[in-house]
């Protein structure tokens, strides 16, 4: 299918590694031209040049921390205006609700909602001014289905999401669509970091943690960044225009409900 978005320009977050990398490549494969943006800047680097050499696109990648105001800055300076934003940061670490003290909040806040919001201040003015506009925010499925130990980001990610689902009418009319894709468990560090935290409860191997996390899935497998990113490039495409203001699980059919 062609998507038609070829020529048009994404930042997107994260953009390295795992999930955001999905969606670079997706969205890179349909013609996009990128400003890629994470922390590591030899991952970076070498995850821009695949991409380059891929599929003959222009990938701009800009090492900083998405998540730090000096960072922001930075990128949305770089990147200027663009007809695609895809927001992503890592998740805060696991723990307990007795855990966490108000700057793990602040922490959590600032990085899974404050983040997203500022970049789509920022990025929405000139959508609207042109007419068309994409934003895809990768958030969790733990904001449909709550994990315990994951309390900080189902917080901030809850929070992102009633920022959405308001300002995603808001902006509909001019051509602009808002939407947050739901991942539950991929195949990406973020999955090898969690299963490594149950390899040390449990004190079994992390094949075993893997395949007892599996057997909560229909699908009974990881999902891949590659299935995640096509899911994304699809929303960015001018095929989702009514499209608006949605929450998109792609989690294997782990989270049982009829609606």
């Amino acid at each position: 299918m062609d998507l038609g978005i070829r020529g048009k320009r994404a930042l997107v977050c994260a953009g390295s590694k795992g999930l955001g990398r999905g969606c670079a490549e997706a969205l890179a494969e349909a013609g996009v031209d990128l400003v890629l943006n994470a922390r590591g800047a030899e991952a970076l680097e070498a995850t821009a040049a695949a991409i380059r050499a891929r599929h003959g696109v222009t990938v701009q990648a800009i090492a900083a921390d998405i998540t730090s105001e000096a960072g922001r800055a930075e990128v949305l300076a770089a990147a200027g205006e663009v007809d695609i934003l895809v927001t992503n940061a890592g998740g805060p670490p696991p723990g307990m609700w007795s855990d966490w003290s108000r700057e793990d909040f602040i922490r959590a806040l600032d990085a899974n909602m404050l983040t997203p919001i500022a970049l789509m201040q920022a990025q929405l003015p000139g959508m609207m001014a042109r007419g068309w506009g994409r934003v895809i925010n990768i958030t969790s499925a733990s904001v449909r289905s709550p994990i315990g130990v994951l309390g900080l980001s189902n917080s901030a990610r809850a929070g992102l999401t009633g920022f959405v689902a308001g300002t995603a009418r808001q902006v509909a009319a001019r051509g602009v669509t808002i939407n947050n894709l739901l991942p539950g468990i991929h195949d990406t560090d973020r999955a090898t970091a969690l299963d490594g935290g149950v390899v040390k409860a449990q004190g079994i191997t992390m094949e075993a943690a893997r395949a007892q996390r599996m057997a909560t899935i229909p699908a009974n497998r990881y999902g891949t960044p590659a299935e995640f990113g096509a899911a994304c490039a699809f929303l960015a495409s001018q095929h989702a225009g009514f499209i608006v203001g949605q929450n998109i699980l792609l989690d294997g059919g782990a989270f049982n409900a009829t609606v």
